[in-house]
């Protein structure tokens, strides 16, 4: 594997904070997509209590050759206490902001969407406070699907267009750009109110003219926050890091999301996509929506 650059190096974690919230996580039986998809951040969110909680999980119904989460064809049923448990995972934690993102279920019916629903109530009981931000799959365009998701009226809508469309064979060979970009367009038409969401990486061999086009495409459908990461490679079973962005490179795509309208990009070589989403609150006290009574 390439020897990662200088601007890649993330400080080691507070043992003591990190381990605390692991506790947690293993008390309730709750996987987070901080560790099973190895993000670089893990230390610094567990250190200020922050996670982005994993459900549906631990295995994935698809096996795109990027990502570190485990595939099974037929994974285990859903667990009935899963969205209970989640949401005494954010009362303990005392979180502001919760992010909740599943594992591709192509299995299911519903694509998972029922059990999104349930964890967005359960949240609501303990913790009425609490800002929700959902990052889902693209649930194989079943729109009938997203519309009950949207319907639990999550205050942010995320899903991840992931790169760019000349590399989805290769990269997300499961998924489509277009079907993806029609997600964010569903969501924007069924509720206008709600703070959509997309994240790219980059460092897979794209070049900036694509990129550029990508965040343009997202914009054009209306699309509020951005993020844009450095890809890094899980292991050598895992796609290959074409090269390793520089962060005036990030900085100029930032620059240029902003300019087109966004509300908000975050866009550096350790940016994920939920990486400070908590920041999000913020932007929704500038940018206020009126949600449906």
């Amino acid at each position: 594997m390439t020897l990662k650059p200088d601007w890649l190096r993330v400080k080691a974690p507070q043992l003591e904070r990190v381990g605390s919230v692991k506790e947690i996580l293993r008390d309730l039986s709750l996987n987070t997509v901080c560790e099973e998809a190895s993000c670089p951040n893990i230390g610094e969110c567990f250190a200020v209590g922050t996670a982005t909680f994993l459900i549906m999980g631990p295995a994935c119904t698809r096996a795109c050759p990027y990502c570190d989460i485990d595939f099974e064809k037929k994974p285990q049923a859903l667990d009935p206490n899963e969205p209970v448990q989640l949401a005494e995972a954010v009362r303990r934690l005392k979180l502001n902001h919760v992010v909740i993102t599943s594992v591709n279920r192509d299995d299911l019916p519903d694509e998972g969407a029922s059990q999104f629903v349930r964890c967005i109530e359960e949240v609501r009981k303990v913790s009425p406070q609490t800002t929700i931000e959902l990052l889902i799959p693209d649930l194989c365009g079943n729109w009938e699907a997203l519309e009950t998701i949207i319907a639990a009226q999550p205050d942010v809508l995320n899903h991840n267009t992931e790169t760019i469309p000349r590399l989805y064979k290769r990269v997300r060979p499961q998924g489509e750009y277009l079907r993806s970009l029609e997600l964010l367009t569903q969501t924007r038409k069924i509720a206008p109110w709600v703070y959509t969401k997309s994240g790219i990486m980059v460092g897979l061999g794209e070049t900036d003219a694509e990129v550029r086009e990508v965040i343009q495409g997202l914009r054009d459908v209306d699309c509020d926050i951005l993020t844009i990461g450095q890809y890094l490679q899980p292991s050598q079973n895992h796609l290959g890091v074409k090269d390793f962005v520089t962060p005036e490179q990030f900085k100029a795509w930032q620059e240029f999301g902003e300019s087109i309208g966004f509300l908000q990009v975050v866009s550096s070589p350790l940016t994920r996509s939920s990486y400070h989403a908590e920041q999000v609150r913020a932007l929704m006290q500038l940018y206020p929506r009126q949600k449906p009574n």
